[in-house]
């Protein structure tokens, strides 16, 4: 009896000076006792002594659902989580786009003629628009989703790994071994695939690396005006586009969120970097000595 009641007046008491009541602005007590039927208020009067941590712990770890405020959620873990998406979209279009465009860089190359006035016509009419305007243009016409992110990138990396291969392959396609590979009869698509691309690779490669940075800027860019990945998939454009709502009451979630896009633009430049001086055997030399 009277132990229980000194029981629930202190465990009311420490919830009612815990952080997490001083976080909730304005509260109605009478609004919020309205919506608990007597099972609810039992069951908060039986709590048991340091629940009350307990449920401010759930309350910072609570799921990023959408109808929770971006300020409470966990923002590390939507970072990371999103960095996930942010990076698997952008590695996906970079991925298209350096599939396709060096295959029609290598053909047009390699044959010459039409084909190779065609592909780079068509390669500067793509880069006559800013590579961001071109992705918001056709956001606006394939529809809001990651998949059509993914697209977007795809093409607007296509004509910069078109015309890298095309430059490269016109470097190697008269070297001996080509020749010789030309004169024992093998097919185009098997020259291509076996004697000119594995000479070619380091600058796609080292390309791809520095597309797939630029890759996530774009995406981001996109999912923060609300034409790209949609909620409630958090990519990082996504969080930032929740922070920038809440920045007076939870400025970190926009602060946090852009340090992430920072930190991966380094080190994926870094690495592109890396790359290039590892296959490429002139710096290589130059590094060694």
């Amino acid at each position: 009896g009277r132990w229980h009641v000194r029981a629930w007046a202190g465990q009311i008491t420490e919830f009612c000076t815990s952080p997490l009541m001083k976080r909730v602005e304005h509260l109605d007590l009478g609004t919020l006792l309205d919506g608990l039927d007597d099972d609810d208020l039992t069951g908060v009067l039986r709590l048991p002594f340091g629940t009350v941590r307990e449920l401010e712990l759930e309350f910072r770890l609570e799921p990023a659902t959408a109808d929770i405020a971006p300020a409470r959620r966990d923002v590390l873990t939507r970072v990371l989580y999103g960095a996930r998406v942010s990076l698997l979209v952008s590695a996906s279009g970079v991925a298209i786009a350096a599939i396709v465009g060096s295959a029609a860089g290598m053909t047009a190359a390699y044959k010459g003629g039409i084909a190779d006035m065609v592909l780079m016509r068509a390669a500067d009419l793509l880069f006559a628009f800013p590579a961001f305007v071109l992705a918001l243009f056709l956001m606006v016409v394939l529809g809001f989703g990651a998949t059509n992110v993914a697209f977007a990138i795809a093409l607007t990396y296509l004509p910069i790994f078109a015309r890298l291969a095309r430059n490269m392959t016109l470097l190697v396609r008269e070297e001996p071994y080509v020749q010789a590979a030309r004169l024992m009869g093998q097919s185009t698509p098997r020259i291509l695939a076996r004697e000119i691309l594995p000479n070619i690779a380091a600058p796609l490669i080292v390309q791809a690396t520095i597309g797939i940075a630029f890759g996530i800027i774009i995406e981001a860019g996109l999912s923060f005006l609300g034409v790209g990945v949609q909620p409630p998939i958090p990519s990082l454009g996504v969080i930032m586009a929740d922070g920038r709502e809440y920045f007076q009451r939870g400025p970190w979630v926009l602060t946090m969120t852009g340090l992430a896009i920072s930190i991966a633009l380094l080190g994926l430049n870094l690495f592109g970097d890396g790359l290039r001086d590892m296959m490429d055997p002139r710096l290589r030399q130059r590094a060694e000595q």
